[in-house]
């Protein structure tokens, strides 16, 4: 079915004014005037979203989620459950990317992998890391080249600890050797080819991957550094090392996004070298969606600035071709946002709807063989 969103004001994420929005197979036909005569002179079945009073844009891409949940570190009680398409799509993300953690023990690469393909079934676009904190880091097929190489999947290695005391302390030769490896399959693969680092709270920061880049052949541009925000004094390493072409990422778990986007672009971070992430496993992946809103709601900044931390500059760091913009060729992954409010109204991944006058309408497979009822609520605030 061909879908026809008209009157809807269309960001690509920079502003295009009132356009149209043709989705045929699961991508984004025509963006602009479309002739409905014409498209019923074809006599193929089409519907038409009326979305006057809204904001049309590209689906948000998560580049950070823990979609196995976390295993906690106070106690086996404190794990936390893997998540379902539902919590994820009901707040706009339609391409995750998910990713282990300290954890490489009960939460595996296996297990990670066969999470990322059920997403995919659901239509949701969805990819992982391969590895952990360790180093060198967990993989399927004995390396992380060859994960990247022959698992359709699998686009860079991590998350790779770094500064941090559950980290295995790498040196210096052997996160290059990891980010080599990563560098070489992606090359090979057409893919991004990233080593993802978290980088913890200790005083070393980033000087790890300074090294890295001072003393082996790797570039800046094969790495892609998260959490970066702990700290001013971590930031402003970022900023120095992103200027050398270093990709980086904050998440979003804070929920301080507009404090640590100004001091970026106060100090000539690079924009176009910025993506924002959830690191979902206790928090919920509605933190990006929800960050993005309240820097353009609350803190004076404008849609065009923040959208692409989650769009257009993530997809194009992990080399996600067809994502992260709204133009012809692109998958049909959009979202209708109330002009005034920025509250999801509809959601499309691959051209297809997945949640509709804001209610989820993809769920899980399993659920039409079972009579479980599962509500579980944080207490701690959304807002």
């Amino acid at each position: 079915m061909l879908t026809l969103i008209e009157g809807g004001r269309v960001y690509d994420p920079d502003p295009r004014g009132v356009q149209s929005v043709l989705l045929a197979d699961g991508h984004v036909g025509k963006v602009g005037d479309i002739n409905r005569k014409a498209l019923e002179s074809l006599g193929a079945e089409y519907q038409i979203i009326d979305a006057s009073g809204c904001i049309v844009v590209p689906g948000l891409i998560d580049p950070h989620i823990h979609l196995l949940g976390g295993s906690g570190e106070t106690g086996f009680s404190t794990q936390t459950p893997e998540f379902f398409i539902s919590e994820i799509v009901r707040f706009g993300i339609t391409t995750v990317v998910g990713t282990l953690g300290v954890d490489t023990t009960m939460k595996t690469m296996p297990g990670l992998l066969a999470k990322v393909k059920a997403l995919k079934e659901h239509g949701l676009n969805a990819f992982c890391w391969s590895g952990g904190y360790d180093v060198p880091p967990e993989s399927i097929l004995g390396t992380v080249r060859e994960d990247i190489m022959f698992i359709d999947e699998v686009i860079g290695a991590g998350e790779v600890a770094i500064s941090d005391e559950r980290a295995l302390e790498p040196d210096t030769r052997d996160l290059a050797r990891t980010a080599t490896h990563a560098h070489i399959g992606g090359m090979l693969a057409r893919k991004a080819g990233l080593m993802h680092v978290h980088v913890g709270e200790s005083k070393r920061r980033l000087e790890p991957l300074r090294k890295v880049f001072d003393e082996h052949d790797v570039a800046p541009c094969w790495v892609y550094a998260t959490h970066i925000e702990r700290t001013e004094a971590l930031m402003d390493e970022a900023i120095e090392l992103a200027r050398r072409g270093m990709p980086c990422d904050i998440d979003v778990v804070e929920r301080d996004l507009h404090r640590w986007l100004r001091h970026w672009r106060k100090n000539g971070g690079p924009t176009d070298l910025l993506t924002v992430s959830s690191d979902a496993s206790m928090t919920s992946p509605a933190g990006v969606w929800m960050q993005l809103r309240d820097c353009v709601l609350n803190h004076g900044f404008t849609l065009e600035q923040v959208l692409p931390l989650a769009t257009r500059n993530t997809a194009r760091i992990l080399k996600l071709r067809e994502k992260g913009e709204l133009r012809k060729g692109c998958a049909g992954d959009i979202l209708l946002l109330q002009k005034d409010t920025l509250e999801i109204v509809h959601v499309f991944s691959h051209g297809k709807v997945v949640v509709q006058d804001g209610e989820v309408v993809e769920t899980e497979a399993w659920l039409e063989d079972s009579d479980r009822h599962i509500h579980l609520m944080g207490t701690k605030d959304e807002e």
